[in-house]
């Protein structure tokens, strides 16, 4: 009993400490499988914009929103990975820009009160993108009822798309109005003096003709110029901010392509060839290359000199029915047959109106809109006046809707095939991506012999056999080189193709390949000098048609790059600068500009009318130094050299253009409305700039 007695009294302490540890690890545990603790909290982060953080679902949310919105305005039912971006990038920037102006609106106390909102939405004379969606398609005008109507049964929608619509489209409305607001506070605060507009009027006015002598830095050779790193380090020190970098990531890469084999050019010609007796017993020729080829019928003719020459010879020596081929073109095997000859104009002169729905809902009222307007020309309506009130191509509706005469494949396929296909006089249809046209056919041209051929065409592509040779040497050669020398030694013994890629955090493509975000995540998970590896520790990624293996090479972190990586950029500088000071004394103390030019070997170039606001200089670009002295010289006063961003250049002043402009007022007007619409853009970029925004999208897409 007393030795049991001794060991709980020594192992007291020692007790505690298991039991605080056990508790420790007890909470920690908990901490990490529920979720719900800072841990989970941090690791769903998608940015923190302002001090406030934005959690992943949340973030994933608006996207989900504004992709059905999408649908809904375009008619698409799925959206591609390059649209999908663009549209977690607007949703992105959209919420950056509640979060920064949503505070500055309340500190300046701006607000949109209920009723003026349902007056932007609901009253007689609302807000723009309402009138714009709720309008008669005939006459083009706001229409209250169609607005009432959609209101009355957007609660009837079960799937809650048309609810949700209209409350982005309130939205949308009520932001622009808070804006709109924020910007009037500010136009209204901006101000031009009557002294800064007489300053802007007087350099208007102000104009000047000149004679100039340019020497370029390049008559000095690199070689003439000797540049120490006292000099180089001197000229960093003094202009760091002008070698600002982003973070970025370089790697160096094998691609193991997946090529057709020959085996594979051989299988599909056999088979291609199987398919001739089938295709000349085809009655439908349109059915049976849309069920068996690769590329769908092409609904066009040809004239003979538009064919090749063995195939022109073939098929305007056939008749209908005849097969040429198989014959390999552009990486496809193809047989030919003659579907139909035309005699058809190789041109037309037409004339059209066209009606351009902005969404799917759209559509319908549009196509009605056509057809009544096709059954009014048929009754002897005047079809220029009708396409100068109706048709949505403003540059022709202006002549009528007259277009010309055209040549085949001048327009977009439908178009040219509705108007090719009609006859003189006759009014037809066709729907583009530009929208609903009716067309009416004014001339045709001269008519001649044409060929519709069903082309049938099977792609040579890669086989499952060539794709599992292809990979297996990928897989080959990456577990053979786990280690960047294995690697780079590899590619010199197998006298691979070693490619280089610069990659930042947010890019989806490199060198061109899409497809590739997986492949920059493992850039930015990998340690320098590492071969880059997937989350399931794979090195190989296939992107494309190619197998991608990558090594790390290289990191450039956020911030200004050391000399060492500038030192090219700023050895170029450095010797323009010493040029200049050379050019300067082979030029200085010259006031005849010809005997210069002379001396030079060179002329002597005009410019005529300069202001102080002069963007260029007629001949040489954008000239500062020329511009800026010459608005203040007197005439006939000849500069000193003056250094400028191609060259040296000796100016005189011949002749000052005094204008007569003399409304001040005017003068003040314009710059206070130039001042007001540069704010509206100018004012929120400053904002955002002084916002610390953390972006994390990255980690999650």
């Amino acid at each position: 009993m007393a030795t049991l007695e001794r060991i709980r009294n020594r192992a007291g302490l020692l007790v505690a400490i298991i039991i605080g540890l056990a508790l420790v690890a007890f909470i920690l545990g908990d901490m990490l499988r529920s979720g719900s603790s800072i841990l989970r909290s941090s690791q769903l982060e998608i940015a923190e914009i302002d001090g406030e953080t934005v959690q992943y679902p949340d973030f994933q949310r608006k996207v989900d929103e504004m992709v059905e919105i999408y649908k809904m305005n375009t008619g698409r039912t799925a959206l591609d990975d390059a649209t999908m971006t663009q549209v977690r990038e607007n949703t992105f920037q959209t919420l950056v820009r509640e979060l920064i102006m949503t505070k500055v609106f309340d500190n300046l106390g701006v607000a949109v009160s209920t009723e003026e909102l349902n007056q932007l939405v609901q009253g007689d004379n609302p807000h723009q993108l309402i009138r714009q969606v709720f309008r008669n398609p005939q006459t083009g005008e706001f229409n209250k009822s169609m607005l009432i109507n959609f209101l009355k049964n957007r609660e009837f929608d079960p799937s809650g798309r048309q609810a949700m619509w209209w409350k982005y489209m309130e939205d949308q409305i009520y932001n622009e109005r808070m804006t709109s607001k924020y910007n009037t506070m500010l136009a209204k605060g901006l101000y031009t003096t009557k002294a800064e507009a007489e300053k802007n009027l007087k350099a208007q006015n102000h104009k000047v003709n000149i004679e100039f002598v340019q020497q370029s830095f390049n008559t000095i050779a690199d070689s003439l110029v000797k540049v120490s790193d006292a000099d180089l380090k001197k000229y960093y020190e003094a202009h760091k901010d002008d070698y600002k970098q982003s973070e970025s990531r370089r790697i160096e890469y094998v691609s193991f392509d997946v090529i057709p084999s020959a085996d594979d050019d051989k299988a599909t010609e056999k088979y291609t060839n199987e398919l001739k007796a089938d295709f000349a017993k085809a009655t439908d020729n349109v059915q049976f290359v849309n069920l068996n080829s690769d590329v769908n019928f092409a609904n066009t003719f040809s004239k003979k000199e538009e064919l090749p020459t063995a195939m022109s010879e073939w098929a305007f020596a056939s008749e209908e029915g005849a097969i040429y081929g198989p014959y390999k073109e552009n990486n496809s095997w193809k047989l030919a047959k003659i579907n139909s000859f035309k005699h058809l104009p190789d041109s037309v002169k037409a004339s059209h109106i066209l009606i351009q729905p902005k969404t799917q809902a759209e559509v319908a009222a549009a196509e009605a809109t056509v057809d009544s307007l096709k059954t009014l020309v048929k009754k002897g309506a005047n079809f220029a006046k009708l396409a100068k009130k109706f048709s949505a191509d403003k540059g022709s509706a202006a002549k009528g809707g007259d277009l010309g005469w055209f040549k085949r494949n001048q327009m977009v396929k439908p178009f040219e095939l509705a108007a090719f296909g009609a006859k003189k006089g006759e009014v037809v249809v066709a729907r583009t991506q530009f929208g609903i046209h009716l067309i009416k056919v004014n001339r045709v041209g001269k008519t001649t012999k044409q060929v519709q051929l069903a082309v049938l065409e099977r792609k040579i592509e890669a086989s499952s056999q060539t794709y599992q040779n292809i990979y297996q040497a990928a897989s080959k050669f990456a577990s053979e080189n786990t280690t960047k020398a294995d690697f780079d030694k590899a590619i010199a013994d197998q006298k691979l193709a070693k490619r280089v890629a610069t990659v930042r955090k947010a890019d989806r493509m490199v060198n061109g390949m899409d497809g590739a975000r997986m492949l920059v995540r493992g850039v930015y998970d990998a340690e320098l000098g590492a071969i880059v590896k997937g989350s399931d520790e794979s090195p190989i990624y296939e992107i494309g048609d190619s197998f991608i293996i990558a090594a790390l090479s290289n990191i450039t972190p956020e911030g200004i790059a050391p000399l060492a990586e500038v030192k090219a950029r700023v050895e170029l500088q450095v010797k323009k600068d010493k040029k200049a000071e050379m050019l300067k004394a082979k030029m200085a103390n010259k006031t005849d500009l010809a005997q210069l030019a002379s001396t030079l070997n060179t002329e002597v170039k005009t410019a005529d009318n300069l202001t102080f606001n002069s963007f260029s200089v007629p001949g040489v670009g954008m000239e500062p130094a020329i511009v800026g002295w010459s608005a203040f010289a007197a005439k006939d006063k000849v500069s000193t050299p003056l250094k400028g961003n191609n060259g040296v250049y000796v100016v005189k002043v011949t002749a000052i253009n005094d204008g007569t402009k003399t409304d001040v007022k005017e003068t003040q007007g314009s710059l206070n409305r130039s001042l007001a619409s540069r704010a509206n853009y100018q004012a929120y970029q400053a904002l955002k700039s002084n916002t610390e925004v953390v972006d994390n999208r990255t980690r999650f897409y």
